[in-house]
């Protein structure tokens, strides 16, 4: 893992946003989740800016949830318009 994303995590913990696991040595272990939320660029992106750590965690998660509602969003409406053509969005 690249230092600035093994930085970026241990901050993340430091901060209580994430909670890694520990193995029996010691070792930090990270889900899906938060390896991808450390990879982000925007996150350090917007730490970089002065923004805080919880505060960038915060928008990234809120901008995933944004694009998950419209995603799905999208999906109602392609399957309204093929279960009734006269449907216009």
């Amino acid at each position: 893992m690249p230092a600035s994303r093994a930085s970026f995590l241990r901050a993340l913990g430091e901060a209580r946003l994430i909670t890694p696991l520990r193995s029996a040595g010691g070792h930090r272990g990270y889900s899906r989740y938060q390896l991808r939320l450390a990879a982000r660029a925007r996150a350090r992106e917007l730490v970089g800016r002065g923004s805080g750590i919880e505060a960038a965690c915060r928008i990234v998660i809120l901008e995933d949830r944004v694009e998950e509602a419209q995603r799905v969003n999208a999906e109602y409406r392609r399957a309204a318009a093929a279960a009734d053509p006269s449907y216009a969005a």
